[in-house]
């Protein structure tokens, strides 16, 4: 016998449906209610709360025919893991590489994602980052409408394919961080039938809020510590990037990153591995990663909007959006020495003051950059990567200011070798009433911006999610094979390079030019020189004699102390 439990305390009424059988359960303390019932082989599972329909467990371990189907019983212990000597690896001085596994390959599942873990241990990244796993409506889709969070999407491969997935990561080296989403529930969740796990008390542009400190939000909170604890023991996972933290609206005493962090914390010590936790968020507020002993939220780390912002407008003059914040060596300067380029400074995007500044002493590793992810990609119209518009000698200067940069730098799949396809927002709900409903709300917004309604793709075209997978023939292609050597050069020189992983804020100094379009960064011995203008430039580089460590196109030359940058070049020197 198997004893089934849910949480539901608002029902009257609780029955657990296996298979055709309907079997009273039992009102326990605190909201729960328990039943024992017959499991035999593969047999499915469901709640039924006051006589209503038949729904899957909300903390349901695998939902093989999809999240709105009967749920079925998993067993983490029947898994043979063989990694049982990882320890983990530091996130300060490491490559992330963030991908979809939908996408990744034209299988779109873990173990075809796992014949590609070779060429990732090659190209010198130490971190995978997997957008989010969590059962979704239909087949293919982002994975940030997550309806069944305790359970691994079936087309990708199930609980054992993740598994698997870890496994052979961890024998080469590779630690797995996971996306997780927190901040609202997908499409489709039945969750609120069960008890208080939304509050209309705050709302987020997703509806109303997930309850983190309403009635009945310590079960939810539990819920959701819970859920995350379990991919980091159950799954071996060795981190979490948390989706849009600003979201989770929480005025309670402690706030539930914070009670994450010390969590998560505790099962790193018993575990004896090092876990992580990287928090996306566009407040530009750092207390999300200052240390719980000074008053913050104790994070490992989040992601730099600004920094990528910064990068991005000044290798393609884009203007439109919140890039019109961006754009000059000024803001690409105050990135790279301060992290925020609003830190309590007026943005014209807003039409307010934003952000606040990183408290002296945050250490740059705390901060993730990146030129291109799935976000600042996916979420432009037609869903085009940076290739698209910028020439291959501007990509690569591109690279060489994330790769050299003092924070942790993150790539997003394909971008090291210029991907041809391009990443569009693409779903599959099952519901087409709501699948076009969502395709004319995202043209609607997009036409707001200025774009023509007719060039957005349809997210719930099949043809849309074809689109976006790699083309991996692409990588060893003219263009495409010299960008990847070079996004290799430049992973190799910060390994080689102490001071390129230096995380100290107050060793990074910075000159630039407007007129000329140029920036040099000096790191310890290392200098870092760009220009993305279209004149040859000669520049003091500080030094009688010395060494380009790396150079993006030939013409590049030092000597007698002055750097020869040829338009649109970068290199680095020592």
């Amino acid at each position: 016998m198997t004893e089934l439990r849910v949480w539901a305390p608002s029902a009257t009424t609780v029955e657990a449906a296996v298979g055709e059988q309907f079997a009273p359960m039992e009102r326990q303390e605190d909201g729960w209610w328990s039943a024992q019932a017959d499991m035999k082989g593969d047999a499915r599972y469901a709640f039924r709360l006051d006589g209503g329909e038949p729904l899957a467990d909300p903390r349901g371990l695998r939902q093989p025919d999809g999240p709105a189907a009967p749920s079925q019983l998993y067993d983490h212990s029947e898994f043979g893991w063989t990694d049982g000597g990882w320890r983990g690896r530091p996130l300060r001085s490491a490559v992330i590489y963030e991908l979809h596994v939908g996408t990744f390959t034209a299988a779109g599942t873990f173990d075809a994602a796992i014949e590609r873990l070779d060429y990732l241990v090659a190209l010198g990244v130490d971190f995978v980052e997997l957008m989010p796993v969590a059962s979704f409506p239909g087949h293919h889709g982002w994975g940030y409408d997550g309806v069944g969070l305790w359970a691994v999407h079936e087309p990708y491969g199930g609980p054992d394919g993740l598994k698997r997935f870890v496994t052979a990561c961890h024998e080469r080296g590779l630690a797995v961080l996971l996306d997780v989403v927190y901040n609202h529930f997908g499409l489709g969740n039945r969750l609120a039938d069960f008890g208080p796990y939304v509050t209309e008390a705050h709302l987020t542009p997703w509806g109303p809020a997930v309850n983190l400190d309403q009635p009945g939000a310590a079960w939810v909170r539990q819920f959701i510590i819970g859920n995350a604890l379990m991919w980091l023991r159950d799954y071996h996972l060795d981190g979490l990037r948390l989706d849009a933290v600003h979201a989770l609206a929480d005025d309670s005493p402690l706030h539930l990153l914070a009670e994450l962090a010390d969590r998560v914390r505790d099962l790193s010590a018993r575990l004896g591995r090092e876990l992580v936790l990287v928090a996306e968020s566009d407040l530009n507020d750092a207390r999300l990663v200052v240390p719980r002993a000074d008053g913050g939220y104790g994070l490992t780390a989040q992601w730099s909007d600004d920094f990528h912002h910064a990068v991005h407008a000044a290798i393609t003059g884009e203007e439109q959006g919140y890039y019109c914040d961006f754009g000059t060596m000024a803001a690409l300067a105050k990135t790279l020495t301060s992290v925020f380029f609003h830190d309590g400074s007026w943005s014209r995007f807003r039409g307010r003051a934003h952000g606040r500044p990183v408290p002296a002493g945050i250490p740059a590793c705390r901060f993730i950059g990146y030129l291109q992810n799935h976000d600042q990609v996916g979420n432009r119209a037609t869903g085009d990567r940076l290739g698209a518009a910028v020439p291959l000698d501007l990509l690569k200067v591109g690279a060489g200011l994330v790769l050299t940069a003092p924070f942790v730098p993150m790539l997003f799949m394909g971008e090291e070798w210029g991907a041809g396809t391009p990443w569009q927002y693409f779903t599959d709900h099952p519901d087409r009433g709501l699948g076009r409903a969502v395709a004319e709300g995202r043209r609607a917004e997009f036409a707001g911006h200025g774009w023509n309604p007719d060039d957005v793709p349809d997210p719930q075209d099949r043809a849309t999610f074809e689109r976006s997978r790699l083309d991996w023939s692409e990588a060893s292609a003219p263009g495409h094979r010299e960008l990847l050597a070079w996004y290799r050069e430049l992973i190799s020189l910060r390994r080689g390079r102490p001071e390129l992983t230096d995380p100290r804020l107050d060793h990074v100094q910075v000159a630039y030019d407007e007129a000329g379009r140029w920036i040099i960064v000096r790191r310890g011995q290392v200098r870092i020189a760009a220009n993305l203008g279209t004149a040859t430039q000669r520049l003091e580089a500080g030094a009688a004699r010395g060494l380009v460590l790396a150079a993006s196109r030939p013409g590049i030359s030092l000597a007698d102390g002055i750097v020869i940058l040829p338009p649109r070049s970068f290199a680095a020197f020592r």
